[in-house]
């Protein structure tokens, strides 16, 4: 399943046990949704839980906006159950934590499949352990119902026995493992969570580090971030007329049977024309999703 221009600039998780977080991400900004089953939810509360999430998924409220169901694993309790009713709960894509090998996601494909699950039905995968890494590019690799990956960089820090610094220094080879893994093979990527939500100058050197490194989004734990995350991961307004610039010098070049052309003082090759026209999709996709896709319900 190869990733499409899709915004996934802010990716929120939403406490699958509580109801009205998940009816309030129907009025929010960001991309996407994470409705989590997982780390969010106590033990007795999983039954529970995933009621109100597929419930919350079938609705169909959230418009355009990318939901996906994050699963407990496969050898707890929930975790099978987990999987049978997200397999028909019209969700976009099921996140599967700790991800360590690619075996492992094709029996979790097996079970959605057993349960019904349409064949747009994406899996994901959360990259958060040692293991986990050293195994990116096979799981990258698993099935072609992949569609994106996770970075679980908490869980990471803590199985590393690393420090959370601001630069993320300590997470730069796992980071890089698993951006080369899913661009190898056209996947989508969102970093991590930023766990100091007073640090807004912090959050946003994560976000920047992140584009830089290549990531589409971030992963949010709370929604006062959304709009530092969208705004960071978005193409600029000066980003999108300089990419439409270089189509169409491109475009006249080729029509005149020129190889390169100079915009601005810059060579511009194929290469560059081929992110110009990712930058300028994406920025559609953008414009497309945020005038159709936001929902109003009453308090």
């Amino acid at each position: 399943m190869v990733a499409t221009v899709r915004p996934r600039r802010s990716i929120l998780y939403m406490p699958g046990s509580n109801t009205r977080a998940l009816e309030k991400a129907k009025t929010l900004t960001s991309d996407g949704f994470i409705l989590d089953l997982e780390d969010a939810v106590a033990p007795n509360a999983k039954a529970e839980a995933r009621g109100h999430v597929v419930a919350a998924a079938c609705s169909g409220l959230y418009g355009r906006r990318e939901v996906l169901i994050r699963v407990n694993a496969l050898n707890t309790p929930w975790g099978y159950e987990d999987l049978a009713a997200a397999a028909k709960s019209g969700c976009d894509g099921v996140l599967l934590p700790k991800v360590q090998s690619a075996d492992h996601v094709r029996l979790c494909e097996q079970v959605l499949e057993a349960n019904g699950a349409p064949r747009t039905l994406a899996l994901w995968c959360m990259m958060e352990t040692p293991f986990g890494m050293l195994h990116a590019d096979e799981i990258a690799n698993a099935t072609p119902r992949l569609g994106g990956m996770v970075m679980g960089t908490s869980d990471l820090t803590k199985d590393l026995q690393a420090a959370h610094t601001r630069e993320r220094l300590p997470m730069i080879t796992s980071l890089s493992l698993c951006i080369l893994a899913a661009r190898a093979h056209g996947l989508a990527i969102v970093d991590g969570v930023h766990l100091d939500l007073d640090d807004d100058e912090g959050f946003v050197l994560s976000c920047r580090q992140g584009r830089e490194l290549g990531f589409d989004g971030k992963t949010l734990i709370h929604p006062k971030t959304i709009i530092l995350a969208n705004q960071t991961f978005g193409p600029s307004p000066q980003e999108v007329t300089f990419s439409r610039r270089i189509i169409d010098a491109f475009t006249q070049a080729e029509h005149e049977g020129k190889g390169v052309v100079v915009v601005d003082g810059k060579l511009v090759e194929n290469l560059h024309m081929a992110n110009a026209r990712r930058l300028v999709q994406l920025a559609d996709a953008i414009e497309a999703l945020e005038q159709g896709t936001v929902q109003t319900v009453e308090p």
